[in-house]
């Protein structure tokens, strides 16, 4: 099933719940930072002040980007996307650590296509869509509760250049492809690539969001994204002279198109779900002898 958005963004008649608030009213979109400040003794507790980077990085979209930390810190977290205790947090460790990934993409005339994978919360795909409306965002989530609640955030921001599919990434190899996948990944790479490198056009890359491993993970499993079909991969860093903590990027580039009959056999994609968990917080995580474990769900 592919939604798209922002024309499918009214509610469901069986999936009401999943539309995030309009916090900012018909218009979509808060005219100031202080607009959405002034939320944070309203709808929205806490809200974090928007810092100077968030200027730097999102320019005349300023707005859009505070509309969207305000629904994170409001739907996103009633929702289950986001833990309670990253409100404090949403630019720096969030929006702004996935919004500065748009880097990565040289801008060209044409409009480009980049799918995120295991989208959960819209990051980085959203943060890319505001910050980069020459992009066009496949936000590729398995789970409708979720794609529901990107779909009404979309609606809500306005985004045009926003699709949200609700599919495993495997599910789109023969349905959509892109120069460019994202994921904000917890997965060991090799994991990673054999869900999402049927994705990528000839000469095309993934851009995994990562930690401070990544060089040493690349290092350890450099010879198995050979065998994938990667010819190049690198560790980057964005960010660095607005962040504190830079974003680290581990970027896999292949060259011919894989063949995806190879990759048919591999273990379902799980990766968004496994970034998701990580976001939360550890005592909002069900556990214990009274909880039956069920499988990870799939980006």
């Amino acid at each position: 099933m592919t939604q798209r958005a922002p024309g499918a963004g009214r509610p469901e008649p069986d999936q009401p719940h999943d539309q995030p608030r309009d916090l900012f009213g018909a218009d979509g979109a808060a005219e100031s930072g202080a607009a959405a400040q002034g939320l944070a003794g309203g709808l929205v507790e806490g809200l974090p002040a928007t810092p100077p980077a968030a200027t730097a990085v999102f320019g005349e979209r300023l707005a859009l980007a505070e509309h969207f930390v305000a629904i994170l810190a409001d739907t996103g977290i009633s929702h289950g996307l986001i833990g309670p205790r990253e409100t404090p947090r949403l630019w720096d460790r969030h929006v702004l650590n996935c919004a500065v990934v748009h880097e990565a993409i040289p801008r060209l005339d044409a409009t480009q296509q980049v799918i995120d994978v295991g989208s959960g919360a819209g990051l980085p795909g959203l943060t890319l869509a505001i910050a980069r409306p020459d992009l066009h965002l496949h936000l590729v989530e398995p789970l409708a509760r979720r794609t529901g609640w990107l779909t009404g955030t979309v609606a809500q921001l306005g985004l045009t250049n926003v699709t949200v599919h609700t599919a495993r990434a495997e599910a789109m190899w023969d349905r959509l492809h892109a120069p460019w996948v994202t994921a904000r990944a917890v997965s060991r790479i090799v994991q990673l690539a054999e869900w999402t490198l049927p994705l990528l056009d000839a000469g095309g890359s993934l851009l995994a969001l990562k930690g401070s491993r990544a060089v040493t993970e690349l290092a350890e499993s450099r010879t198995a994204l050979t065998r994938l079909g990667v010819v190049d991969a690198g560790v980057d860093e964005y960010g660095a002279d607005l962040l504190d903590e830079p974003t680290i990027v581990l970027r896999c580039t292949i060259g011919e198109v894989v063949d995806r009959r190879r990759f048919r056999s591999r273990q379902p994609s799980s990766a968004g779900s496994a970034r998701r968990r990580a976001d939360r917080p550890r005592a909002s995580r069900r556990s214990g002898p009274g909880v039956s474990k069920q499988p990870p769900h799939q980006p």
